[in-house]
């Protein structure tokens, strides 16, 4: 493995004799901006790879985790995640007398984890040298920096191994059979690509007893009955395109979050890349650290309980996807009535039921309520570079309930989806905000 950056430049011969106080070089070193630079490269990274948003939710969370877990022994109000999450033990600790600079060993250890997992990973390199020469320009002395850093690698080790173990690496690879029969999900225009990880119920929860701990209500079964639910929803998606205000347009545009929307103009095919619903939350959860005031170890809590709801909702969502398997109002329209009619947003390619957005978006929402307390408002600027604006919220969950109602104004979930997702999601937020003791005596 290519040896971080930040290992090289931090050696000791950078340092001067002369010894800094800890309180003194600890105070630069726990700026909290250089932990929000570091998560903000990372979803640069996971969008240049283009990660399915299930992915990047893993990569999030096992990054978020090495990163707290190897900050935390700087401050005793905080406690490791061993053996709170399944399978986390034997977590490194640092030696007792030894003086150590945890955020470079928290930096250390997220960076070593982040290049695990990812593949373009030369875009950290700029990242790490500014963040070494910061480091440097503190006067942490050459002995704590090497010792800070072996402890951050130590830390990233074990998370690796522990990464491991998840069964994702079995799940590559394999691919979802097609069931044709009615009401079952097929590939969609306009690239009608292979389901989005078919077997992502597989891989191991941090917390949950299983993936269907949180199963939502049942469908509405598939009819083509004009009376029956499931009719009435087709119709209410199909109906909301042709009066849709331009409040709903924009709503729709700024979460759409599609990591891969597939563009076709004649005969030629071209991609654009954004980011992912998981990256979104993060972002959101960084305005709202930076606007209370968050320091460096309460940001890695907020990370770390945000990406923990994050990868515990996806994995619940994609249970229920392919349990249902329901199709997508797309497929439906154009197949009895309207062979002509397309969302406003591309649909993904996985079943309908439940939303995803609405699950993640409101387990995230929860977390964030949890840390930040209801009715913290918040400017998202997310998708202002992606052309979508700025949008405003009065709470966390208030914007979750935006994000799950604009993928049916996008044409591509069902009433019952969004709603029935986000229902979810909050159970799962609440589960996660319950059982992840980041706090002693809490």
């Amino acid at each position: 493995m290519k040896k971080i950056i930040l290992l090289i430049s931090l050696s000791a011969t950078l340092y001067s004799c002369k010894k800094t106080p800890p309180e003194e070089y600890n105070k630069i070193a726990s700026e909290p901006e250089i932990y929000h630079e570091m998560v903000c490269k990372l979803t640069d990274v996971i969008i240049h790879d283009i990660f399915s948003p299930p992915v990047a939710s893993r990569i999030y969370s096992y990054s978020t985790l090495a990163g707290y877990e190897a900050l935390i022994p700087g401050n005793p109000e905080f406690q490791s995640l061993e053996g709170q999450f399944k399978g986390l033990d034997n977590i490194p600790k640092p030696e007792e007398g030894k003086e150590y600079c945890y955020p470079v060993a928290s930096v250390t250890a997220f960076m070593k984890v982040a290049r695990s997992q990812t593949f373009t990973v030369d875009l950290y390199d700029e990242f790490e040298k500014n963040t070494a020469m910061k480091f440097k320009e503190a006067g942490i002395p050459g002995d704590v920096m090497e010792r800070s850093i072996a402890f951050g690698d130590a830390i990233a080790n074990r998370i690796i191994e522990f990464a491991k173990g998840d069964n994702y690496a079995q799940t590559r690879g394999l691919r979802y059979t097609v069931k044709n029969e009615p009401g079952k999900w097929v590939p969609t225009p306009p690239q009608y690509g292979d389901a989005m990880e078919p077997y992502w119920m597989t891989i191991r929860p941090l917390l949950l007893d299983s993936a269907s701990q949180f199963r939502p209500p049942a469908a509405p079964p598939y009819s083509l009955d004009k009376s029956s639910l499931f009719w009435k929803e087709l119709m209410e998606v199909y109906n909301i395109k042709k009066t849709m205000t331009k409040e709903q347009e924009e709503q729709a545009w700024f979460w759409d979050d599609n990591a891969f929307v597939m563009n076709v103009q004649g005969h030629v095919m071209f991609a654009n890349k954004k980011m992912t619903p998981g990256g979104h939350w993060l972002a959101i959860c960084e305005t709202a650290c930076k606007k209370s005031g968050k320091d460096i170890f309460e940001s890695a809590e907020a990370y770390l309980l945000v990406s923990t709801a994050l990868h515990e909702g996806f994995i619940c969502s994609w249970e229920e996807k392919y349990r249902s398997e329901k199709i997508r109002p797309e497929t439906v329209i154009n197949a009895t009535f309207d062979p002509d009619w397309t969302p406003f947003l591309q649909t993904p390619p996985f079943p309908e039921y439940t939303s995803g957005h609405s699950t993640i978006s409101a387990a995230s929402a929860e977390a964030m309520t949890g840390l930040f307390g209801d009715n913290f408002a918040i400017v998202d600027s997310t998708e202002n570079e992606y052309g979508h604006g700025v949008r405003s919220f009065e709470s966390f969950r208030k914007a979750a309930t935006e994000c799950s109602y604009s993928r049916m104004f996008g044409g591509i979930h069902y009433r019952s989806g969004c709603e029935e997702g986000q229902a979810m999601g909050i159970r799962i937020g609440q589960f996660v905000l319950a059982n992840t003791h980041t706090r002693k005596g809490k």
